[in-house]
């Protein structure tokens, strides 16, 4: 966003000139304009971002599209035609209100570690009692297992020697559990491809987002764990997305 759309944006969101004062110097000491403003852009839809939870980036719009549309594609088989989503590593929960207002219909779930983000994804979905705080699946209910249509898990993936290089605004305001992915990037993907078929529905998918030079070894963590692997890319939004099959039981 260029200085004056920021400017612009801070003018319209300002209670007062004492308001917009503070919202000025907070932005000139490097926060972030969404943490400010309390909202971020996300598929066309504002999605409130509370101080300190990650910052829903524009690219993760590609994610939440191939998300919604794995969603669609299990309407059919999904009890009562409502299938089940599972936002992993929430964060404000913007994918998982990006399927809601794709499908109203779905029965949408998220988690998250951090406890300000199970706040913020509540509120976002207008379900707090279906957003769990935990690391990972040992956050859900047992009763959830083998239910899901699509997990989506927008885990970190940027590798810890990675972090200092990031913008300020991200590597200072945003949680470090939101933004370090290990060594490699990829500690939480091969965590959450180990345990995700034990979630999954038969014929249910697990999507994840990478870069392009992790896609490879992403894949192999998928593979590794007997999902069925396919990988997208675009080149509109510079992201490539993981996605993991568990093969639909067969009657013989």
């Amino acid at each position: 966003m260029f200085a004056e759309d920021e400017a612009t944006l801070l003018l319209g969101e300002a209670r007062d000139a004492d308001a917009l004062e503070d919202m000025v110097a907070r932005r000139v000491a490097g926060f972030p304009l969404e943490h400010i403003v309390g909202w971020a852009l996300f598929a066309g839809l504002r999605v409130g971002v509370d101080a300190g939870v990650f910052v829903p980036r524009r690219r993760t719009e590609y994610l939440a599209g191939v998300a919604l549309s794995l969603a669609r594609s299990r309407v059919a088989s999904a009890p009562n035609g409502r299938p089940r989503v599972l936002d992993l590593c929430c964060g404000s929960g913007a994918i998982a209100r990006a399927v809601q207002a794709g499908i109203p219909f779905a029965e949408l779930y998220a988690a998250d570690l951090d406890p300000a983000a199970v706040r913020n994804a509540g509120r976002t979905l207008g379900q707090p009692d279906r957003v769990f705080e935990g690391d990972l699946f040992d956050a859900l209910p047992g009763s959830l297992r083998a239910t899901f249509d699509v997990i989506v898990a927008n885990s970190p993936y940027v590798p810890t020697e990675a972090l200092e290089l990031m913008p300020p605004e991200a590597r200072l305001h945003e949680a470090r559990l939101a933004l370090d992915g290990g060594p490699d990037g990829l500690d939480l993907q091969r965590r959450i491809a180990a345990e995700a078929p034990g979630w999954l529905a038969p014929g249910g998918s697990l999507l994840t987002e990478v870069n392009e030079a992790q896609a490879g070894d992403a894949a192999a963590a998928f593979e590794a764990a007997g999902l069925s692997v396919v990988t997208t890319t675009s080149d509109e939004y510079e992201v490539t997305v993981v996605i993991g099959l568990r093969e639909p039981v067969t009657s013989s």
